[in-house]
């Protein structure tokens, strides 16, 4: 099997669950099919959905919850 990589498109605050009172979208073991939220990434107030574009299992988040992200970084791992 393939390993995909799926990159912040832009800098930001990644987040791993939509509010803080609820639960991450995605953890490390979970299938995944492409168009699935893992996170997301907030600029100014502004929130944007970080999706996977492949079917897979995620093997690693690389980026901690509440975490400063740049344009390209690897914020997860998924073998495809």
């Amino acid at each position: 099997m393939a390993a995909s990589k799926i990159q912040s498109p832009l800098p930001g605050i990644f987040y791993r669950r939509p509010a803080p009172d609820q639960p991450n979208f995605k953890e490390v073991g979970d299938k995944i099919e492409a168009g699935d939220v893992i996170g997301l990434v907030e600029v100014m107030k502004t929130y944007t959905q970080i999706q996977s574009d492949v079917n897979g299992v995620i093997t690693a988040f690389l980026v901690d919850n509440e975490t400063s992200v740049t344009p390209g970084q690897v914020l997860a791992e998924i073998k495809t």
